[in-house]
């Protein structure tokens, strides 16, 4: 007698048949649909599985209205639709007396809320955050005895005074009220009825002033409140009142002046969000932070000036990015054990690099006026993941102590003064994954000395542009890099690998940059790294010809060979690049043709292979004959658009060389790389805890939804 049936995760795709043998499993209580592929409207046939306790269609594809035969469905605790497209007005409810948990959020539900909903006797989480409802709703007097304690509405298109029917669900504990699209302000006073509610989110709405001081009331009981975007220019005094406070987000405000030094003594603050304001300095001494209990600081895009205050002794993480701090970077961080994350990016600090990088997992100083070297002070249990330091003044050696560093992911030197040899030692790294040295002092040869495989085998993002490198390229340059793979996204490529999550639950994402040059223009770039590959040799002194099993790099995105003295002819393997968008091959001395297989390229955007010695004519398809004179220009026997040198009844050579001379230079050049082959180990990114579910069938399973656990128990 099967109750229980899980199937969450299993990329089930298209659709759902009606047919289907499912919906005559009549005493199924529990079924989890969740996170797979179905593109489809819902079958009605699911108003037969009438013993259902638990329904789990979340994170699919499903589409159209959810059907009138739901209703069958009395016995149902735990309705989950939300991540669809689903249409239409919200479900009918009326019959579903049992409900516990409902959530309908992220889909495109139209219409009013209906008020009965309010009614159900045991619901204590509604989520229809992200829809199309519009209109008002009335909440019933009876409703101060409802169970609701978590509902979200935000993102939806609301009208009317909504704020205060809900502040009639004086039970609620957790409220999500962003972006309602209302047309007046927001009187937090109106919140003050609630007895218990420890999570309040008004962000993307107008706040009003007069609510924000010391005189206003609001639930003391407070302890995570988002406020970001609210059009605030003062720091807000009432914040002075909550001392259970944790969580404050104050981001994307136009809040002037100086953070109170109050703001410190809140004895239970953890977690702090006021960037992009136009925030200067700190009231008290640089001292001021010290005794706080705060562990997460987010500073950024503020008008901070002059010396850093010295951090809180419980600080995690810190990020004070795109200000204008100057001084020495202090060297009491070095006291902060618990210091993981430091982001001081796009400000004016000038001296050395402090010594204590090596217990940090992110460092990224990028776009300061430091000086000196990089520390050699790495140890053994080195957690470092990302060390960020272009675009300073630093000179020496890369440090060797970062051999240490078996963490280490995005190692990025650019735009210095480092003069050092090509750092073959770090391919004993095993998760090195960007690699930039751009714009240093480097030189020597980029060739092991055994002439093989460069040997960096995670390595995806390759940038060592404009320095001294020299030498030829063995053919097996290319061999065995993650880049071969065209599903290396999959594993959740570097978002996943570089770890750039930090503090989810607060809405923060720390995501690593880099400068590239990307269809003739240089820019930084950031989402495409999360999916894709670049490699970047150009400005150098490199020579010999173009490896042919460079045609292995599957993912990548980005090829700029430029200002070199390669020779020999373009490879033929270039045709395998089919995710490849910008080719940047100019100021060379290639010769022979251009090969056809570019021309069927259908993601390149921009090519450029002017000033080499090629001939013949120029492949036609859109992606080529769409490019501009200027990337053809300055090789003598190139004819054909988008040149004005025509290709008929002329003495150009052929588009394409001979078959016996095709054939000879492949035993010479083009290498069989059939044995080569990579395997990946795809990650479980998500679990669901159902024991206790398939155990008990009670409405408690849904607590862990709404992160209640910890309140409950208080």
């Amino acid at each position: 007698m099967l109750t229980v049936l899980e199937l969450s995760h299993n990329h089930f795709s298209r659709t759902l048949n009606p047919k289907s043998s499912l919906f005559e499993l009549h005493l199924l209580r529990y079924l989890n649909l969740g996170f797979n592929n179905f593109s489809s409207s819902l079958p009605s046939e699911f108003g037969n599985l009438k013993k259902l306790e638990v329904l789990y269609l979340s994170y699919n594809g499903f589409f159209g209205p959810v059907p009138q035969t739901f209703g069958n469905l009395t016995q149902l605790t735990g309705l989950l639709l939300s991540d669809n497209q689903f249409t239409g007005s919200l479900p009918l409810l009326q019959n579903q007396t049992k409900l516990s948990v409902v959530g309908l959020n992220n889909n495109h539900f139209s219409g009013t809320i209906p008020s009965f909903i309010f009614t159900i006797p045991f619901l204590s989480y509604l989520n229809l955050r992200e829809n199309n409802l519009n209109g008002s709703f009335e909440v019933d007097n009876s409703s101060t005895s409802s169970s609701l304690e978590v509902m979200e509405l935000g993102l939806n298109h609301f009208e009317g005074k909504i704020v205060e029917p809900i502040s009639k669900l004086i039970n609620l504990k957790q409220l999500g009220l962003s972006s309602l699209n209302t047309s007046y302000p927001i009187d937090l006073n109106l919140f003050s009825s609630f007895k218990s509610l420890f999570s309040l989110d008004l962000s993307g709405n107008r706040i009003s002033p007069a609510s924000l001081s010391s005189d206003s009331h609001i639930p003391l009981t407070l302890e995570v409140l988002f406020l970001e975007q609210c059009g605030i220019k003062e720091f807000p005094n009432i914040l002075k009142m909550l001392r259970n406070l944790e969580f404050i987000n104050l981001s994307g405000n136009g809040i002037n002046g100086k953070i109170p030094e109050w703001l410190w003594s809140l004895p239970r603050l953890n977690t702090v969000f006021i960037s992009y304001n136009s925030l200067d300095g700190f009231q008290g001494s640089t001292r001021v932070l010290v005794n706080s209990s705060v562990q997460i600081l987010v500073l950024e895009a503020n008008r901070f000036k002059g010396e850093l205050p010295h951090l809180p002794l419980s600080i995690n993480f810190f990020a004070a990015r795109n200000n204008s701090f100057s001084g020495d970077i202090p060297l009491s961080i070095c006291n902060r054990r618990s210091l993981s994350h430091l982001i001081l990016s796009y400000n004016n600090f000038t001296g050395p690099i402090p010594q204590c990088l090596s217990k940090m997992t992110i460092v990224n100083l990028r776009k300061n006026n430091l000086e000196g070297s990089i520390p050699d002070e790495f140890d053994a249990n080195s957690s470092l993941r990302t060390l960020y330091v272009a675009y300073n003044r630093l000179t020496g050696k890369l440090p060797r102590s970062l051999l240490n560093c078996s963490s280490l992911q995005f190692l990025s030197v650019d735009n210095n003064r480092i003069e050092d040899t090509f750092p073959f030692w770090l391919k004993a790294l095993p998760n090195l994954q960007v690699l930039t040295l751009r714009s240093n002092e480097f030189y020597g040869p980029i060739t092991p000395p055994d002439q093989g495989p460069l040997g960096f085998p995670e390595l995806r993002i390759f940038e060592i542009s404009n320095n001294k490198f020299s030498g030829s390229l063995p053919p097996s340059y290319f061999v065995n890099w993650k880049a071969s793979s065209l599903t290396m996204n999959e594993d959740g490529g570097l978002y996943m690998a570089f770890q750039k999550s930090l503090y989810n639950s607060a809405g923060y994402t720390y995501i690593d940059t880099i400068d590239l040059q990307y269809k003739g223009l240089h820019m930084e770039q950031a989402n495409v790294l999360t999916s894709y590959a670049t490699l970047d040799f150009s400005g150098n002194k490199l020579e010999g010809q173009i490896p042919e099993s460079i045609g292995l790099l599957k993912a990548l995105i980005a090829l700029n060979l430029s200002n070199n003295a390669f020779t020999g002819h373009i490879p033929l393997s270039f045709a395998n690049l089919s995710k490849l968008e910008s080719l940047d091959l100019s100021s060379n001395q290639l010769s022979g043709t251009i090969p056809n297989g570019l021309a069927s390229l259908s993601f390149l955007a921009y090519i450029n292979v002017s000033h080499n010695q090629l001939k013949g004519e120029i492949p036609q398809g859109t992606q080529i004959t769409g490019q501009s004179k200027s990337s053809f220009e300055g090789n003598a026997g190139l004819c054909g658009l988008p040149l004005q040198e025509t290709c008929f009844g002329s003495n150009a050579p052929p588009t394409q060389r001979p078959k016996e001379e095709d054939e000879e230079e492949g035993e010479e050049q083009v290498l069989s790389w059939k044995g080569v082959s990579i395997g990946y180990g795809l990650g479980v990114l998500f679990g669901l805890a159902i024991a206790h579910v398939i155990a008990s069938y009670k409405p408690e399973w849904l607590v862990n939804i709404a992160c209640l656990n910890k309140r409950r128990n208080r």
